[in-house]
């Protein structure tokens, strides 16, 4: 059977404060570590008043303290911004505070607008080509084995641990995955972004994996979806209208500053061309009833070739939320 996990960005919903959704992933990472989920990761976006942070090491921090046998992890951190370095000593502390339990997720996106990035690459050069070579050096840092040669070959980061994270190469393109199966790392594919080309680059992924002696000898892929779940097809749909007007906004650069209420998206003045926009974005989601969202998880999990699936429910309800996960879980026999 697939494995399941969780992918939370953290949403702050409308009526609720930045501090209130991170009680509220504190309390989503505690109950979903309860009904058998195998993971919980974080996203990294700048500057994005609707998301409640931008740091996933300061997150995963608090949320593996919260529980005691979750994954936790980064979906993901956005390399070409930083130091590979630097990158390496957060997550080596990381997993010597939490042994086997903590998921390096990169990316190489700018996850934010270009002013973001512009304050983030401030006085320094940035070349997105280096991108491999700093996976490399991650990989070096975090298995003390840089080669010989290396300029960094006898730096060590800090501290010195038998054990590392997980490290998975993030992308919603071809690109990504020929990087991942060209180092041998772990891959995962951004299918809820609505990016066409998920099962080819996977696939591709698959089929040309070098195996990394100190990494992996076989390919491992997953996906992150949204999957919103009800016990009926109706409550299913109305709960998902939140987040139908969410990615409208974003899909139509009027960026909402939250994650809409159910009230305010019932009531927001949809024009046909945004309806029909929002029937489109339906097209790439999950969204029903127990056994339909299993079916349908299932099928995705067949198509794209993976063994696991991180699911992605921008509910603004918290119990509304909670519960989705819950009837996934049963629907799974995850319990």
């Amino acid at each position: 059977m697939i494995k399941l996990g969780i992918l939370d960005q953290v949403y702050v919903a409308e009526g609720r404060t930045a501090g209130d959704a991170l009680q509220e992933s504190t309390r989503l990472v505690q109950a979903v570590e309860n009904l058998g989920y195998s993971r919980f990761w974080v996203s990294e976006h700048h500057s994005m008043p609707a998301l409640a942070f931008s740091s996933p090491e300061v997150l995963i921090a608090h949320l593996a303290a919260a529980t005691s046998r979750i994954r936790v992890g980064s979906g993901g951190v956005m390399l070409p911004h930083y130091s590979a370095y630097k990158v390496a000593e957060n997550f080596r502390l990381l997993e010597a505070l939490h042994p086997g339990r903590i998921d390096l997720g990169l990316g190489r996106a700018p996850g934010g607008m270009p002013l973001a990035t512009r304050a983030l690459q401030q006085d320094k050069f940035v070349d997105v080509n280096k991108y491999p070579q700093q996976v490399m050096d991650i990989i070096g840092y975090l298995h003390e084995a840089m080669p010989a040669g290396h300029p960094f070959e006898k730096l060590l980061a800090n501290p010195s641990i038998s054990t590392a994270p997980e490290i998975w190469l993030l992308g919603s393109s071809g690109e990504s995955a020929r990087i991942a199966a060209m180092i041998g790392t772990n891959y995962a594919f951004a299918e809820f972004f609505g990016t066409p080309g998920g099962e080819e680059a996977t696939q591709y992924y698959n089929e040309h994996f070098e195996p990394n002696k100190l990494l992996h000898d076989q390919p491992r892929s997953m996906i992150a979806t949204l999957a919103i779940c009800a016990e009926t097809q109706e409550e299913a749909d109305r709960l998902a209208m939140s987040a139908d007007l969410l990615f409208l906004g974003i899909r139509t650069g009027r960026e909402m500053p939250y994650l809409p209420s159910l009230k305010t998206a019932m009531e927001y003045p949809y024009s046909e061309a945004e309806r029909l926009h929002i029937q489109q974005i339906r097209q790439r989601r999950i969204i029903g009833t127990p056994e339909k969202v299993k079916q349908q998880l299932i099928q995705m999990g067949s198509d794209y070739q993976v063994g696991e699936i991180l699911i992605n429910s921008p509910i603004h309800d918290q119990k509304a939320r909670i519960r989705s996960y819950e009837l996934i879980a049963e629907a799974f026999g995850m319990r």
